[in-house]
């Protein structure tokens, strides 16, 4: 019997202020604001919003995938391994992309290259990342596409892209991110374009591969119901800022913000009576033309008042674990008292 409670693990990302902006003819549009969190060895941190709201980009910031211009990181720190990855030099940054931080993206049919067979495409980041000679890096390859329920896996490598289905293409797009064995693992919105029977194979894959590996993974959405499954901890963004962070259940059951209130309720369920339509949240995303002042969310919310127009709320403690940036005290039902 254990002598006391499990220790806290110490975060083997930790994102902190992280501001991006992009800077386009008709002006500056600021997509990333003042972003925090950190993930834990292990653990699975679901990111959800609509589109626009700066999931992808914030993730791709952490480790220099925007085009720089029209990208540019305005502030923050983003560290790893002892390294601040907005400041450190381009030879480590190049070290830890795609090998020690992995990176699955949306699309595997544009992500992959359509010349080369799979077996390059995998062999290319164990021979520049680990240094594996072509005979070793081969084995290791197959090894992965075995590892990722991919079948007669040593003969596959020699197949191209456009010979795989949509969701074997994604199975190997995940090999590739795990090739190095890294120590986090950021999936973009990774089953979006698979049907539901493919959907439900990769997230039980991913399931599997986390259990195996010990790995964290950051899970980019806009499917709280995958999110549900999986993740751990939920963070909610909006308006290229964080609104909500919660443990999944916590977030489920007792969402604090009224984005988030909003996402849950547009959920179709299949219990009590069939609604005579589907909740949607009216109004549109903010135009990001500058750093925020008041509330994102102000123009779409119904709890909204003076307050909201004048400020833009920071993250506050709603509970262990637990932060929402709302004016709008939930437990209370009305303003929170500055």
């Amino acid at each position: 019997m254990p002598d006391g409670p499990a220790p806290v693990l110490q975060p083997v990302l930790d994102v902190r202020g992280l501001k991006t902006v992009f800077k386009t003819r008709s002006g500056e549009v600021h997509a990333v604001n003042d972003v925090s969190f950190d993930v834990r060895p292990g653990e699975l941190l679901g990111v959800v919003g609509e589109s626009g709201s700066g999931k992808s980009v914030t993730m791709m910031s952490l480790i220099g995938l925007l085009p720089s211009p029209p990208a540019d990181i305005r502030g923050g720190e983003v560290l790893f391994e002892g390294n601040d990855l907005l400041t450190t030099d381009a030879e480590t940054l190049r070290k830890v992309r795609g090998g020690r931080i992995g990176f699955i993206f949306q699309d595997p049919m544009t992500s992959l290259n359509p010349v080369f067979n799979v077996g390059f495409q995998i062999m290319e980041p164990l021979r520049r990342h680990m240094g594996l000679s072509k005979a070793d890096a081969r084995i290791r390859a197959a090894e992965l596409l075995e590892l990722v329920g991919i079948p007669d896996a040593q003969r596959r490598l020699k197949d191209y892209p456009h010979q795989f289905s949509g969701g074997m293409r994604q199975r190997v797009m995940i090999a590739i991110a795990l090739a190095c064995d890294p120590k986090v693992l950021i999936a973009d919105e990774p089953t979006t374009a698979l049907d539901v029977t493919i959907q439900a194979q990769i997230l039980e894959l991913v399931k599997d591969l986390r259990e195996k590996l010990g790995m964290a993974i950051i899970w980019i959405t806009h499917d709280l119901g995958v999110i549900a499954g999986i993740a751990d901890r939920v963070m909610v963004m909006y308006g290229g800022q964080v609104v909500e962070q919660a443990p999944t259940r916590e977030l489920f059951g007792n969402p604090q913000h009224p984005y988030t209130r909003a996402l849950l309720e547009t959920i179709p369920t299949v219990r009590g009576a069939r609604p005579d339509k589907l909740n949607v949240i009216d109004g549109q995303p903010p135009i990001l033309g500058a750093a925020p002042t008041a509330c994102p969310f102000r123009d779409r919310c119904q709890y909204r008042f003076a307050r909201c127009d004048a400020e833009n709320p920071s993250r506050t403690p709603a509970g262990p674990g637990h932060d929402a940036a709302c004016f709008y005290d939930f437990t209370a039902g009305g303003p929170r008292v500055a």
